[in-house]
């Protein structure tokens, strides 16, 4: 037996709760397939949406939610984990088509896995989690597009959020100069502790705005949408790069070709699901040669799995920020 939350719908009637299970409930995977014993799992803006049924994010039911996972492995047909290693979910569709990391066992494609790399531990792992593994993302798009800490500002827009939380404290210990946009002026100190130099209003970037406006920043990583997306984009300088990679605003786009073809801006698509392994495994090595422990902790609570259904409510509530780890076993 064990236990996992697990969401169902019959006849549109919605239902949640911390069930027990029997491991031959466990999704049957056809290859490759590795068996994980879950230590804990973390709380993403897609896991919000699943508990709290407020979007259509789940399309199989019933489903154990959790875009993440961390786990040691206890059975393997997939070469590349033996048992006893410690691997790593983000994405593949886990919480969405596939029984997900809200659980103390997990049935899954190996190829979906990376293994946890030196440096981390596995509760670090989910403290970062999609939302971190995104950021650092952004970041080796920016990287990969020239930009530097020496061309100037980078901007970060939901910048309490669990991406724009990580992103700061990743482009902080890099070195790059970081102005956060957010509209919740209680997360001020805690913004400016993970390494953020200034702090503007996030009612700046979301209303219409220019298409072209004055010119600031070197980079973005925005994981808010919509205006402020298109804001960002109009105030980025001269053969800047912006990286997308959320919605919180909305999934629309209002804005001009101008950025793009009078000052060369690039917009990079920033996609955690479906990336690539190698990519992946590149971004969690870097993660764990760059991510400050410490800061990392002060920005991340524990909780049990029983508990997870009230957090999500605060997430989408916009009352909580930072990273939350969700110890499966509690």
């Amino acid at each position: 037996m064990f236990r996992a939350i697990l969401l169902s719908r019959i006849n549109d009637q919605f239902s949640a709760g911390v069930a027990e299970l029997e491991d031959s409930d466990l999704p049957v995977i056809a290859t490759r397939a590795v068996k994980l014993s879950v230590e804990y799992s973390s709380l993403n803006y897609k896991d919000a949406l699943a508990l709290t049924n407020r979007s259509p994010v789940v399309r199989k039911w019933p489903m154990v939610p959790g875009i993440d996972a961390v786990g040691t492995v206890t059975e393997s047909s997939h070469p590349g984990f033996s048992v006893g290693t410690t691997a790593v979910l983000n994405g593949w569709g886990a919480g969405e088509i596939h029984w997900g990391g809200l659980a103390q066992r997990a049935c899954l494609d190996g190829d979906w896995l990376v293994p946890l790399p030196e440096g981390l531990t596995s509760l670090e792992a989910m403290a970062i989690g999609t939302a971190g593994y995104t950021a650092m993302l952004c970041v080796l798009a920016l990287e990969d597009n020239g930009v530097n800490p020496g061309v100037g500002e980078i901007l970060v827009t939901g910048a309490s959020g669990g991406v724009g939380s990580i992103a700061i404290l990743l482009l902080a210990r890099l070195g790059y100069r970081v102005v956060a946009s957010t509209g919740k002026s209680e997360t001020h100190a805690y913004l400016k502790e993970l390494g953020a130099q200034e702090i503007i209003d996030r009612a700046t970037l979301a209303a219409p705005g220019k298409p072209l406006q004055k010119e600031r920043f070197a980079g973005v990583v925005d994981s808010v949408g919509s205006h402020t997306l298109a804001n960002a984009c109009a105030q980025v300088r001269y053969a800047g790069v912006v990286t997308a990679c959320g919605l919180a605003q909305g999934m629309d786009f209002p804005a001009s070709v101008a950025p793009f073809i009078l000052r060369g801006v690039k917009l990079i698509g920033v996609d955690s699901v479906m990336a690539p392994i190698a990519r992946r495994v590149s971004a969690w090595q870097r993660l764990a040669r760059d991510i400050d422990h410490r800061c990392l902790a002060s920005l991340t609570q524990k909780i049990g799995l029983g508990e997870s259904f009230g957090a999500a409510a605060a997430l989408m509530a916009g009352t909580h920020h930072g990273r939350t780890v969700i110890d499966v076993n509690a």
